[in-house]
């Protein structure tokens, strides 16, 4: 699945979560997003893991890891947890954290929620929860309608999305960019396509935009003004669908102490498409932090 990685399976909170792992040295988390699998660092993770132990897990309700039913276990802190249970099966004390998409949302709320065990933190292409749903406007709400069309009531997307979740799911893949793109490198979107076509994964993945819609814009809403304190770096897909509707650099300065943004060439897929672009960006970052 990524090259030079060996794949492991680890039981968390509410079931198996699948990784996989190379290198030694400082721990890097990466944390892929919608409707992807960790298979998305195949041009990221074999660079990194020279220098670093990186791990690439599946989050809950993707991939190969595990899809418990219900809403409840789908909002963001409740993903984290099985990162930190991953975190504690493997001796890591701290981490360098990164999340692109779902998982740069999983990664914000586990920065805020264990501060202590992550050196810095990287968010791919984001705004935070909160103010997605706070600030709505209709350009926004017609260019992110997946938002509220996954997050109906069971199973009214999920049915849809199953009568062909081919069309649906590369419609967001395809939809999110310039339109300028090179393709998706042909093992990631084979490993991303065996998931999304399991009804179990259909589900979990609208649970977890149902939770976004709910529980996480409850838990965002009771600590507003609580910052994050590590090293962090934004990425974001220069005139993407964000760029153009906020502004990148003051939505995160209410919500970062100490923060770097930077623009990134292509879509929201630009960790997919132009990884020694990503790469780049990284090694810069933590060069000097």
């Amino acid at each position: 699945m990524i090259k030079g990685f060996r794949a492991a399976v680890h039981g968390g909170p509410c079931g198996p979560i699948a990784y996989s792992q190379a290198g030694s040295g400082p721990a890097v988390i990466l944390l892929h997003g919608f409707p992807q699998t960790r298979a998305m660092w195949h041009g990221i993770a074999p660079d990194l893991a020279q220098n670093y132990r990186v791990i690439c897990p599946d989050l809950r309700g993707y991939g190969a890891s595990a899809k418990p039913l219900g809403v409840a276990h789908y909002s963001f802190r409740e993903m984290g947890r099985d990162i930190l249970a991953l975190m504690d099966h493997l001796g890591i004390e701290s981490a360098h954290l990164i999340g692109h998409d779902r998982g740069a949302r999983v990664s914000h709320r586990l920065a805020l929620d264990e501060p202590m065990r992550f050196k810095t933190l990287t968010l791919m292409d984001i705004i935070p929860t909160h103010t997605l749903f706070s600030e709505l406007s209709r350009e926004v709400a017609l260019a992110y309608y997946h938002w509220f069309f996954l997050a109906l009531p069971a199973p009214i997307p999920d049915d849809m999305i199953a009568h062909d979740p081919d069309s649906y799911f590369m419609s967001c893949l395809t939809g999110w960019g310039t339109g300028d793109e090179p393709e998706f490198n042909a093992g990631a979107l084979a490993a991303y396509q065996t998931a999304w076509r399991q009804r179990d994964t259909i589900r979990a993945m609208c649970d977890h935009y149902r939770a976004a819609a709910t529980l996480d814009f409850a838990v965002d809403a009771s600590d507003l003004e609580q910052r994050i304190a590590c090293p962090s770096l934004v990425l974001y897909a220069e005139r993407g669908i964000m760029d153009k509707a906020y502004d990148m650099r003051r939505v995160w300065a209410e919500k970062l102490s100490d923060f770097t943004a930077k623009p990134m060439r292509g879509g929201h897929f630009f960790p997919d498409h132009y990884p020694e672009e990503t790469l780049a960006a990284l090694h810069a970052f933590w060069g000097q932090n």
